[in-house]
């Protein structure tokens, strides 16, 4: 394995866990050019404000910034901010869409990376959103496992 696999790690979005419940999870592949493919091998991008809607059939991913500026080429439609569509069959869509009508969930994105063919996948959550008092009953619980863990290493 060269190097340059070896260095390549998940880009997280680290405020998922925190701000939504996460009920599953689906891998999914993404359409993306050549340059933006690029960036997220320099991990140039962000996921904190990203989300997927439906449109028309399709799943399209919404506010995922990938950082095309580092690029020393010149590049004329630089859109940072563009919609990405994602790769899954209609089986699944529907699946998806029927449970994010009666449930009321959401789609967010809990991880970008590279399979074992060199694909950008993005792991999907459907989630539920946290309320406050939810937010501050999960950091006390993170909070109680770090020192659980502290504890037990003594």
């Amino acid at each position: 394995m060269s190097k340059e696999k070896q260095n390549q790690k998940k880009i997280l979005n680290r405020r998922a866990k925190y701000d939504y419940e996460i009920h599953s999870q689906i891998e999914t592949g993404v359409i993306l050019n050549g340059n933006e493919v690029k960036s997220i091998r320099f991990g140039k991008v962000v996921l904190d404000n990203a989300y997927a809607i439906i449109k028309k059939g399709e799943i399209w991913m919404m506010n995922m910034f990938i950082d095309l500026k580092h690029l020393n080429k010149k590049i004329d439609n630089l859109d940072n901010l563009r919609p990405k569509k994602l790769l899954l069959k209609k089986k699944e869509i529907a699946k998806i869409s029927q449970s994010l009508k009666n449930n009321n969930f959401t789609m967010i994105p809990l991880n970008l990376h590279f399979n074992k063919k060199g694909f950008v996948k993005i792991d999907l959550a459907i989630s539920k959103g946290r309320k406050k008092a939810d937010k501050r009953e999960y950091k006390k619980d993170q909070d109680w496992k770090r020192e659980k863990e502290r504890l037990l290493k003594k």
